[in-house]
């Protein structure tokens, strides 16, 4: 069994909590885009990255400096957005790291596919930026399916808590071999569930915490998700999607 998460695009560096173990699988083709995105003017950048000239400064500077061979950060506390906050890998166990280590993957449209302990460069480039690197039309057309085969070859099972933006790379390429469960995280409404950006966020960190701590192996134990007040919704569920509704709000909402 396998899980797959989003990044996140605020990063920071963290060199001093635990060392980075490997480089990421794929760097050869990071490299390649390291090369696209250096080729590229402040102002096509800016336009790419779509934020404000802070952001766009400090990520032009982070690329002008990038090393991707040192001083790289292990890919677990490299990102800082509210799924990570909630997922708070500074403080698991080694138990829980060696868990993450084997069974949690990171998808990027940067790094491709990453485990927690390969060391990474801050960096900002979403899945779905509009970049045509070595000619493709897209990045979901330049990984291809070297991501989901990347997966295929590890597990026939992968539990999918990533958004939509970057499942897409594996769940456009599953053959009848691989299980893919998608777990939706909402609220009930009209006969309707409802998901909610943040709280979907919220709900996939505490999903790793939750599986991490529990040592989960079997899919099926996925159900005893109880975080935030979720609970598993038969109703809604099939072999391939797991959902849970929230039925009690929580002082963290």
């Amino acid at each position: 069994m396998k899980i797959i998460i989003s990044p996140a695009k605020k990063m920071k560096v963290d060199t001093d909590s635990f060392s980075w173990q490997e480089l990421p699988v794929f760097l050869p083709r990071t490299v390649s885009l390291l090369g696209t995105l250096r080729g590229m003017s402040y102002s096509e950048l800016k336009s790419l990255w779509k934020c404000s000239d802070a952001i766009a400064s400090l990520n032009a500077k982070r690329l002008a400096e990038m090393d991707l061979y040192h001083h790289l950060t292990p890919a677990i506390l490299a990102y800082e957005g509210i799924q990570y906050q909630y997922m708070a890998p500074g403080v698991f166990s080694d138990l829980e790291l060696e868990y993450i280590q084997q069974r949690l993957r990171i998808l990027s449209g940067f790094y491709g596919i990453l485990r927690p302990f390969d060391g990474v460069s801050s960096y900002r480039l979403e899945m779905q930026a509009k970049l045509r690197p070595e000619g493709k039309r897209d990045l979901y057309a330049f990984w291809g399916d070297s991501i989901a085969n990347k997966l295929f070859s590890e597990t026939s099972c992968i539990v999918n808590l990533a958004s939509r933006e970057y499942s897409l790379c594996v769940s456009a390429h599953l053959v009848e071999s691989i299980r893919f469960i998608t777990c939706v995280f909402g609220q009930e409404t009209g006969g309707k569930v409802i998901e909610k950006g943040t709280m979907c966020k919220m709900a996939r960190g505490e999903m790793v915490r939750f599986l991490a701590n529990n040592q989960i192996t079997d899919p099926e134990e996925i159900k005893d998700f109880s975080g935030l007040g979720y609970q598993f919704a038969s109703k809604y569920s099939d072999q391939n999607t797991f959902t849970f509704l929230q039925t009690a709000k929580t002082d963290r909402e």
